[in-house]
């Protein structure tokens, strides 16, 4: 497979993995109507995946190491279908949610094992490569699902919607089955690090880990609160956005697809903190745009929204990487687990200040969890062992083998 059809393959199973988590956000005043429940109660609902997907982070982390990579994404992905096309269906509310996070168990299934077997069966050079790709097709996916989404209501309702979203699940884990090579079991050897509870309570333990956990709550906290109410604010008086409209709104995301890709280098070059803040302070800058009166200000603060939170999200998740100094899996599954939280506790505590306070209380709730986040960057150190420190008015010490040499050999007369 040449390099570029391995990078769209990647790229294309991860936008089929993720393509129902946030499509549904772009229909939520439809949904709303169709259930006659409030902004806050259809938000809560819409983004109950988010505890499916912290849910499924975690199983991964503690049973991935026995699950068969290649089985594993093909199972999440055809299971996904089934609660997608149960949706169409139409249930009460309760079970609507409880089917949005059977979804979500099932995409952060498939991410997470994706996401190992790209890291266990790539080498060295191609890792960056197919890391960039798999991340472009999440980006990629916020968009087009959104995209189509939108479409899809406005020109056949929400059923159908439902009904492709299933068949694009189906296709996802027919991709896999041709793309995805048979792959042995792991080796004893690759479980010598103990039990995931034990690397939990490693990680945990660790202050710059627990605040890139927490940076990540926040990143979607945001992200989820801007994504998931703006739309309430678009379908009415002074914009009066139409449903399909409010589709190619999502255009806000291609900017972050050129730049997402991005956050390694950045972070390599000027460091995960400056990176990092750089990201919140082009976020909070779109937020005094979301409150004009105006569509093109309010667009483009959406666009600053989202390049700022992919960065982000992007470079904070490349610093546990590198900070986990065992069971680097488990340290992301902790990581997604937190990131995912963040997304349904923004929904449930942002749409709460939407319901009762309005637009901008919404918005300054979001700007209070982006300077956490910013403040929170400042503890991104990572200790390394120093070096021994010398007294300079000693000689320095030979070399081991030096001085076994001089201890050993005979003198010279």
């Amino acid at each position: 497979m040449s390099g570029v059809l391995r990078a769209f393959t990647i790229g294309l199973t991860a936008f089929l993995t993720v393509v129902d988590l946030f499509a549904t956000q772009a229909i939520l005043p439809a949904l709303a109507r169709a259930y006659a429940v409030s902004p806050a109660e259809m938000g809560f609902a819409v983004n109950a995946t988010t505890i499916g997907m912290a849910a499924g982070g975690l199983a991964v982390a503690l049973l991935g190491r026995w699950l068969d990579r290649r089985r594993g994404i093909l199972a999440s992905l055809a299971l996904l279908a089934v609660p997608t096309a149960l949706l169409a269906t139409m249930p009460d509310l309760p079970l609507f949610t409880l089917l949005r996070i059977a979804q979500g168990v099932c995409m952060s299934t498939a991410f997470a094992l994706t996401l190992a077997y790209l890291g266990e069966h790539t080498s060295a050079a191609d890792t960056a490569g197919a890391f960039a790709a798999y991340i472009t097709g999440n980006v990629a996916s916020n968009l087009v699902g959104r995209l189509l989404a939108a479409g899809l209501v406005d020109h056949w309702g929400l059923a159908a919607n439902f009904h492709v979203f299933a068949a694009l699940n189906l296709a996802g884990a027919a991709l896999v089955w041709f793309s995805v090579e048979r792959t042995p079991p792991m080796r004893p050897a690759d479980m010598s690090h103990g039990h995931p509870l034990d690397s939990f309570l490693v990680h945990l333990a660790s202050p710059a880990l627990r605040a890139a956990f927490a940076i990540g709550f926040l990143i979607l906290f945001a992200f989820i609160g801007t994504f998931t109410y703006v739309n309430f604010v678009l379908v009415r008086p002074p914009f009066s956005v139409g449903m399909m409209m409010l589709g190619v709104v999502y255009l806000v995301f291609l900017p972050s697809i050129v730049t997402t890709p991005l956050a390694g280098k950045v972070a390599a070059r000027i460091g995960t903190r400056p990176a990092l803040w750089s990201a919140f302070a082009l976020a909070a800058a779109g937020l005094p745009l979301l409150l004009a009166g105006t569509l093109p200000a309010v667009l483009t603060g959406l666009a600053l929204i989202a390049v700022g939170t992919f960065f982000a999200q992007a470079t904070a998740t490349g610093f546990v990487g590198r900070a986990a100094t065992v069971d680097r899996g488990a340290a992301s599954g902790l990581y997604l687990a937190s990131y995912f939280l963040g997304g349904l506790a923004g929904s449930a505590v942002l749409g709460i200040l939407f319901d009762r306070l309005g637009w901008s209380a919404c918005v300054a709730g979001i700007g209070l969890s982006l300077a956490l986040g910013a403040l929170l960057s400042t503890r991104l150190v990572v200790s390394r062992p120093k070096a021994p420190v010398r007294d300079e008015r000693q000689p320095a010490p030979l070399p081991a083998a030096l001085s076994e040499c001089r201890r050993v050999s005979p003198r010279r007369p």
